[in-house]
């Protein structure tokens, strides 16, 4: 046998494993139809089509399809043309990639903000490059930060401390534990994507100002949600002057695409002077940046477009609780529903889709731990009541077809 032999039996072995576990990842094709989200089309594989309701999309306000949005890029598009022509040092920094920082810096109150192509490539880049700024750095990190805060804490070849998931007392022993005078940053989110459970922003600030060390906050998933402008849990909370980093998307409230830091204008200064995933990536084409900026613009005071949300994001865990389905409320806006299993959660994804029309994509592991498989909805302001009540018909159906276990309802 050959190495390109081996390497090929390597590759499929890897593979067979993933649809023996049940936990294979299948991608469909669907096509968004513009000003009428949350449906969509489903291309199925036999190339016939039908028409289907997008239930998992990151797009939580509809804002990929807000006229204010289309038209600035449409804009910017006519005006520029389609890419920026190149990385933000070498001629692709332009007037939008200018404005949409100066929306976001504006928007967290901060001095400064530095867009990166993904929140991804923003919280990788930023962790990975601050123990170059900050010799002797400790970054302590929550143990369920996304996998691309984990990714640049364990790249940055600095010292790493990991803490049980809000446990702020195993922090406190940390920080204790460590030499007073070495550099310090703690590294955690508002909200959790898969529990949809909030972060202890107060306390970690709390013990951040007792044992001197910066803070450094993923919003990834309340930018646009959450606080009086869209700001985060952190505004909601009153608590953005206590963050040092602030890291945001534009691909999901924003229904756009990007991500950024916003911070001092010396970290942004530095971040930009020294991160290889900003120096050497191509910029975010104008028309993506005029839309982002207008959609943050737009969110900082459609407050009702928010509420709406909320709304249907609580009358929806209502619902499915008062079937006795298992699902994990932790008053955010996202709906897992624990199934347990990656067969089932596959089965349940697939009939859902092909009998109802409805979308909704199986988390398995690694994504989340083995036995917590769930199918995990995200309610938006644009889904309306009749969508809502097909949803929970189809999970009441399915879930005696698949007989399930359902929590025992108390009067």
């Amino acid at each position: 046998m050959t190495n390109k032999t081996r390497y090929a039996v390597a590759v499929e072995t890897a593979i067979d494993k993933l649809h023996e576990e049940g936990r294979y990842r299948t991608f469909i094709d669907i096509e968004r139809e513009q000003g009428n989200f949350p449906h969509a089309v489903w291309r199925k594989p036999d190339g016939t089509r039908k028409d289907i309701t997008v239930w998992c999309g990151n797009d939580y306000l509809g804002m990929g399809q807000h006229p204010v949005v289309l038209a600035a890029m449409h804009e910017a598009l006519e005006a520029t043309g389609a890419g920026s022509g190149g990385t933000r040092n070498i001629s692709g920094t332009t007037v939008y990639h200018k404005r949409l920082e100066a929306e976001l810096a504006d928007l967290h109150q901060k001095e400064a903000a530095l867009v990166f192509t993904s929140a991804y490539i923003a919280n990788d880049a930023t962790l990975s490059t601050l123990p170059k700024l900050l010799p002797g750095l400790i970054i302590y990190s929550d143990e369920l930060n996304h996998a691309s805060m984990i990714e640049g804490v364990r790249r940055n070849g600095g010292a790493k401390r990991i803490f049980r998931h809000n446990d702020v007392e195993h922090l406190r022993e940390l920080l204790a534990a460590d030499d007073p005078d070495a550099p310090k940053l703690i590294a955690f989110e508002s909200i959790y994507s898969m529990d949809g459970d909030f972060g202890p922003i107060e306390a970690i600030c709390d013990l951040a100002d007792e044992f001197d060390a910066l803070t450094y906050i993923d919003e990834v998933h309340a930018v646009g949600m959450y606080g009086p402008r869209g700001a985060g849990v952190a505004e909601r909370d009153g608590l953005m002057g206590r963050l040092d980093i602030i890291n945001g998307t534009l691909a999901k409230a924003y229904g756009v695409m990007g991500g950024y830091i916003a911070a001092s204008a010396k970290m942004c200064d530095a971040i930009r002077s020294y991160a290889p995933g900003f120096i050497f990536t191509t910029s975010l084409p104008p028309a993506v940046a005029a839309g982002a900026a207008a959609s943050v613009r737009h969110l900082k005071t459609d407050q009702a477009r928010r509420d709406k949300q909320q709304l249907h994001a609580k009358i929806l865990k209502m619902r499915l609780k008062g079937m006795g389905l298992p699902i994990i409320d932790h008053g955010s806006h996202i709906v897992p529903v624990i199934v347990g299993d990656p067969v089932h959660c596959k089965q349940l994804s697939d009939m859902l889709l092909e009998d109802f029309g409805i979308y909704v994509q199986p988390i398995n592991f690694p994504t989340v731990p083995r036995g917590t498989e769930r199918l995990r909805f995200t309610p938006s302001p644009v889904h309306e009541p009749e969508m809502l009540d097909g949803l929970v018909r189809a999970m009441d159906s399915l879930w005696s077809h698949c007989a399930l276990i359902r929590a025992e309802l108390t009067a």
